[in-house]
């Protein structure tokens, strides 16, 4: 549980992120690598004060993770990993203000975008739109996971689609530690888990594939892939509950 002054500190550790996730989309296109992307996080955040909460957490190597076309989450920027037309990458970036964390995500389409990979990223991002709406007091963490389920669901029939809902990976707590209970799954039942109070801040953060909802981890251990090789996405923003409606802590100012 967090007071209004600790969710207003985690609003500035927020923008801090909004900004580097900003300057990387700029960053971010074809004859790029996701280390030039890496680094030009690694410096936004530093510049305004405030320290890259990934690099060096469990050992991770960088500022961001950079996951490209059918890797799901956790990628490791490398300077070999050279963006081409057509790449879809999502970009997980969190940055540490005065002991407090932020957590975001976007799925950035580069040049020309291959068939179905808009509609798919647009997909997950409303699924998110749609869990964030449920971060009301007196609602259930499982409202939250039903909400992302229902509208990934919807937009897939709308797309005439079918999208995997990544459930292996998900939301979490947030505040003074980037990860904390409770997790926040992407799939659930109204009604059930964890009554929301005002005060809580969670990242809300689906992920989803053009195929498969099945993952692997490669050999460098952090890398997380679809396990068919189809293309996947992922959108996160960190929120406050708080009894004026949810607070999107990092929204881009404004």
């Amino acid at each position: 549980m967090k007071t209004p002054g600790q969710i207003d500190a985690m609003r500035a550790a927020g923008l801090v992120v909004a900004l580097a996730l900003a300057a990387v989309t700029e960053a971010a296109r074809p004859g790029a690598s996701t280390a030039d992307l890496d680094e030009v996080a690694e410096t936004t955040i530093r510049e305004a004060g405030a320290v890259p909460s990934f690099l060096g957490y469990q050992g991770f190597p960088a500022s961001i993770c950079s996951s490209v076309n059918e890797q799901v989450v956790h990628g490791i920027p490398s300077p070999g990993q050279v963006l081409g037309d057509g790449d879809l990458v999502s970009i997980d970036c969190g940055a540490i203000l005065d002991g407090w964390h932020g957590d975001a995500a976007v799925t950035l389409l580069l040049g020309t975008p291959r068939p179905g990979d808009e509609a798919l990223s647009a997909a997950c991002r409303s699924a998110m739109e749609a869990g964030i709406a449920r971060l009301v007091p007196g609602g259930r963490l499982g409202d939250v996971g039903h909400a992302v389920e229902e509208e990934a669901r919807r937009c897939a029939a709308a797309d005439g689609r079918e999208y995997g809902i990544v459930a292996d990976y998900g939301g979490h707590g947030i505040g003074t530690s980037m990860h904390m209970e409770p997790f926040v799954p992407n799939l659930g039942r109204p009604g059930t888990g964890m009554r929301l109070r005002a005060g809580m801040v969670l990242a809300i953060e689906p992920m989803l594939t053009a195929g498969t909802d099945e993952t692997e981890e490669l050999e460098d251990g952090w890398t997380v892939v679809t396990a068919d090789g189809s293309r996947a996405v992922h959108w996160e923003h960190s929120v406050a509950v708080t009894d004026d409606g949810p607070r999107v802590l990092t929204a881009p100012a404004g």
